[in-house]
């Protein structure tokens, strides 16, 4: 079933149809339509505007009576981070000579940034160990070290790399970091509900684009790209990998259409 938070619902809507352009100006009414074709009130429409610009994702602007909201520089690296993720999936080289140990200590009164923390680490591939601590294969020095910059919490935290001790078993402490049951669970259940969908007309187009992404960039936060040598790809990654790639370029045309339409004031 698909019941996603109307904030990332927005944020789906707009790196789809929009971009990660920092400025990019959106109507506030066409945004509250478009949540309302997915089932949200106009008053959790508003409520999730208002939330996003509270997180500095979006700014409100008026335009003598019409309210419009810019997409924030910080919204902008937040999707431009989620298509590199995205559409990098399924693409590694199936190795992994090094891995990324991350730890933090970011105080109570900083809790915003580490829930922020733990939202990026997990889309780069991260899973927990224990509370504070963080592993990834590969080296993902260079985006923690952006991402602790960016909010501000890099006196908090170290990191680490290095490679696993063939004793004891590493293979055998990876399902503890990550579930991969479920995983391969998610990927099943993607091909077999988007394999054959279709659209007749503009906003059914729009409609199945934004379930395929949003339910597709979810992989991105529960697939850390095992090295295969490691763990088996799970069955189905390679069918929704190809299927994504297929159905979401196909759709563009017919939900761009829609999306501007409902734009337009």
């Amino acid at each position: 079933m698909f019941e996603p938070a109307p904030q990332d619902l927005v944020l789906t809507i707009l790196g789809a149809h929009v971009g990660p352009r920092s400025g990019a100006t959106v109507w506030s009414g066409g945004l509250v339509a478009l949540l309302a074709e997915f089932g949200f009130t106009e008053g959790a429409a508003r409520v999730a505007l208002t939330r996003l610009v509270r997180r500095d994702l979006l700014e409100r602007a008026k335009d003598g009576r019409m309210v419009h909201y810019t997409v924030t520089p910080r919204a902008a690296a937040v999707l431009a981070e989620g298509d590199r993720r995205i559409f990098g999936l399924g693409r590694s080289n199936g190795s992994a000579d090094q891995w990324t140990v991350l730890w933090h200590t970011i105080p109570e009164d900083q809790r915003v940034a580490r829930a922020r923390l733990v939202r990026r680490l997990r889309f780069l591939g991260f899973g927990p160990v224990q509370d504070g601590t963080w592993l990834a294969p590969r080296d993902r020095t260079a985006e923690v070290a952006a991402l602790l910059d960016q909010l501000g919490v890099s006196s908090h935290a170290g990191v680490l790399l290095g490679a696993p001790a063939q004793v004891p078993d590493f293979a055998g402490f990876v399902p503890r970091v990550w579930d991969l049951d479920a995983l391969a669970a998610g990927y099943e259940s993607f091909v077999a509900e988007f394999d054959a969908s279709e659209a007749e007309d503009a906003r059914t187009a729009f409609a199945l684009r934004v379930r395929l992404v949003h339910t597709f960039r979810q992989f991105a936060m529960l697939d850390p790209e095992l090295p295969t040598d490691l763990v088996p790809p799970p069955p189905h990654r390679a069918a929704a990998v190809s299927l994504f790639h297929r159905a979401y370029p196909a759709l563009a045309p017919q939900a761009q259409r829609h999306f501007d339409g409902v734009m337009s004031p």
